[in-house]
């Protein structure tokens, strides 16, 4: 009997001195408004930095129609910022934070054009001489 007591006291210990219960954030602002069915308004921010923004209202198309941003700090203490829309189109976020495709036409490297030109007079060449290309 001793020895569960002891195992128990030991559990218990190495239980208290491992990481895994969450620090509670608190929420030091906050607010909700509703006027009508399917129209909403909320922010609230919490003491790590964190903000949240939205409104929305019922879309043409039945679903929910919102507008709003979001924010946080970061590991290297810099606050990163998302605005969105997201409607019968999906959701379209806006942010420095997401990557950008280059413009289009993009400018073709030299070695590409090159290797174009390459084919181009291979195929010249084994048309001259009758020959199909493999």
């Amino acid at each position: 009997m001793k020895t569960v007591i002891l195992a128990a006291l030991v559990a218990v210990a190495v239980a208290a001195q491992l990481p895994g219960e969450p620090t509670p954030i608190p929420i030091v602002r906050q607010s909700q408004v509703n006027p009508e069915l399917g129209a909403h308004n909320f922010e609230f921010e919490s003491a790590n930095g964190i903000q949240v923004q939205e409104s929305g209202s019922e879309g043409s198309l039945g679903g929910a129609n919102r507008i709003g941003e979001y924010s946080y700090v970061q590991e290297d203490g810099t606050v990163a910022k998302v605005q969105f829309v997201a409607d019968e189109n999906g959701y379209q976020p806006q942010s420095d934070l997401l990557p950008v495709a280059p413009e289009f036409p993009h400018p073709i490297p030299q070695f590409v054009l090159d290797q174009i030109a390459f084919a181009e007079a291979e195929r010249e060449r084994l048309a001259r001489e009758g020959k199909t290309p493999q």
